[in-house]
């Protein structure tokens, strides 16, 4: 169930980098904030047409905060912040300018498929994560 206080993380089904991100963020959201969709999903093409993003390039995860949205390294920069451990102060690199952090950002983009891999399907959560995936 969603509700006023979740954020919506759109991501990259079939990316391996991806799914290991969205891992990392369950295991690290204390405080049940987030809640997930991938961008080949129904519900993650409902939110791309929603905020006028095209249908079919996935090289972005979206953060979406009720009416609000960022992507790339601000997106990032923007979940880190509400995680426990040392990967909060990730936030901090938010205070370099978008244009230096999202040239690293697409630089791993662009590449996360020959680096990390990809599936031929979109990720299938686990019986225990099911809940922080939405419909």
């Amino acid at each position: 169930m969603i509700n006023e206080k979740h954020k919506i993380v759109l991501f990259d089904g079939i990316c391996n980098f991806c799914n290991a991100s969205v891992n990392f963020i369950i295991d690290h959201d204390k405080n049940d904030l987030y809640k997930f969709a991938s961008l080949q999903s129904s519900i993650g093409q409902k939110y791309l047409k929603k905020f006028d993003f095209t249908l079919d390039d996935f090289d972005t995860f979206i953060l979406i905060d009720g009416d609000k949205f960022y992507t790339s390294s601000t997106a990032a920069l923007m979940v880190a912040k509400d995680l426990d451990g040392i990967s909060k102060y990730l936030y901090y690199f938010i205070f370099i300018p978008p244009l230096f952090r999202d040239i690293v950002y697409k630089i791993i983009s662009k590449n996360r498929y020959r680096i990390f891999g990809k599936n031929d399907t979109c990720h299938v959560p686990t019986k225990d994560r099911k809940n922080k995936f939405i419909k």
